[in-house]
């Protein structure tokens, strides 16, 4: 059996260290979505608000990701530009700030990261000024704002995430690059690549001509979508004679029937989502074929738990030669059911039962998919202009005419 946790002590490797070395980096899961059940993040702004309110919320969750075998703590960052904060009718900028915000996350996200081996990336996502159609220069202002507090903070690398145009990816990635430290950058695309029509492989080839070491996607579609989305852009790279790390940070969500735009689309987002969540036994296979297709720095995103990054930890487990800590609770391939009192739960004490399980939904009258809603709108239409005051009834109301059951 292998052992639980590292063995032996080294000195703080860097990520291009890690991955150079031929290293499995593992990354976190998703925070807004996990802290939103918990009752510390409000669905629709998504913003991060949770670290000055409810820091020891934050804290917990990184800390479980860290037990579960996440090698990197991302800041909880995501939609903290100062234009987000501030975004219709949104408090934060005015009460908190948008660089408290983004104080508290890095100083938690490092105490957490300090508790192992873990290193700490430092966050920017889309804006609502780029979908506004604001300048290049006021966009990276806002990307800038974070950047400062990044490095004030000393972050271990960078990541630009969540990005759904290549353009705006890249002016993000320029920025960050600004810092001297490494710069990883993803997108949430799927195969058909962004919202402007740019291919995953042109896109990769985009960022890493502004200066990304590692490329890859995030968020919106599922594992098996994203890891074809990631094939794409290590074709593209190749073409191009590039060279990058990979990196896949999935939803844990099923999601075969999403359009372009992903999951967002879907009628069950984001209430109805959880009929759709992926097994722990499903995440080890992503690993694996993750793993197989040359992916170094596999996590994932929104609907991913600690026990969903375990499950990556342990299928890679024999590459990397120890177990996270949270192996201690949790058997290999449900192992530990051999203790079960009940003889036909310990009949599933093995890897055959769990790989080959078709799980039920025990929805009787549900469909097994979905039709996305499909608008069609991206940056510049009108119903995305974002705006500083609260969303009002009226623009509510043409949206609800507009909505179809």
């Amino acid at each position: 059996m292998l052992p639980i946790g590292k063995t032996g002590k080294q000195g703080k490797r860097g990520i291009l260290e890690r991955l150079d070395g031929g290293e499995i980096v593992i990354g976190d899961g998703g925070f807004v979505f996990a802290l939103e059940k918990r009752g510390y993040v409000k669905a629709g702004p998504w913003t991060p608000e949770a670290t000055v309110e409810h820091p020891e919320a934050v804290r917990q969750l990184h800390r479980e990701f860290l037990r579960a075998g996440s090698s990197v703590l991302q800041t909880f960052t995501f939609y903290a530009s100062e234009d987000k904060l501030e975004n219709r009718g949104n408090y934060v900028a005015e009460k908190i700030s948008c660089q408290k915000v983004n104080e508290a996350a890095c100083d938690i996200a490092r105490e957490v990261a300090n508790e192992g081996d873990a290193l700490v990336a430092g966050g920017v996502s889309q804006t609502p000024s780029y979908l506004s159609c604001k300048d290049k220069t006021e966009v990276k202002a806002a990307f800038r704002k974070q950047l400062d507090v990044f490095i004030k903070k000393n972050v271990d690398f960078l990541i630009a995430e969540y990005f759904e145009h290549v353009e705006e990816a890249v002016w993000a990635v320029e920025v960050l690059k600004e810092s001297g430290k490494p710069v990883a950058a993803t997108m949430c695309i799927g195969p058909e690549g962004d919202m402007h029509g740019v291919s995953p492989g042109q896109c990769a080839v985009q960022l890493v001509k502004a200066g990304a070491s590692i490329v890859g996607v995030n968020c919106h579609f599922d594992p098996d979508t994203c890891l074809e989305t990631v094939k794409l852009m290590k074709e593209g790279l190749q073409a191009a004679k590039l060279k990058a790390h990979l990196m896949s940070q999935p939803l844990a969500f099923h999601t075969p029937d999403c359009g372009k735009q992903g999951f967002i689309d879907l009628p069950e987002f984001p209430f109805g989502l959880e009929p759709r969540i992926v097994t722990r036994w499903d995440v080890q296979k992503y690993a694996r074929k993750a793993y197989d297709l040359g992916i170094r720095y596999i996590g994932g995103c929104c609907g991913f738990e600690p026990y969903h990054i375990r499950a990556i930890a342990e299928e890679l487990g024999p590459e990397r030669g120890f177990l996270p800590e949270a192996s201690e609770k949790h058997g290999s391939w449900g192992d530990s059911l051999s203790m079960h009192t009940k003889p036909w739960v310990r009949a599933r004490a093995r890897k055959e039962y769990w790989e080959n399980l078709k799980p039920a939904s025990g929805r009787p009258y549900c469909p097994s998919m979905s039709k996305p809603d499909g608008w069609g709108v991206t940056k510049g239409a009108r119903e995305l202009m974002q705006q500083k005051e609260a969303t009002t009834e009226q623009q509510l109301k043409e949206l609800f005419q507009k909505q179809k059951f």
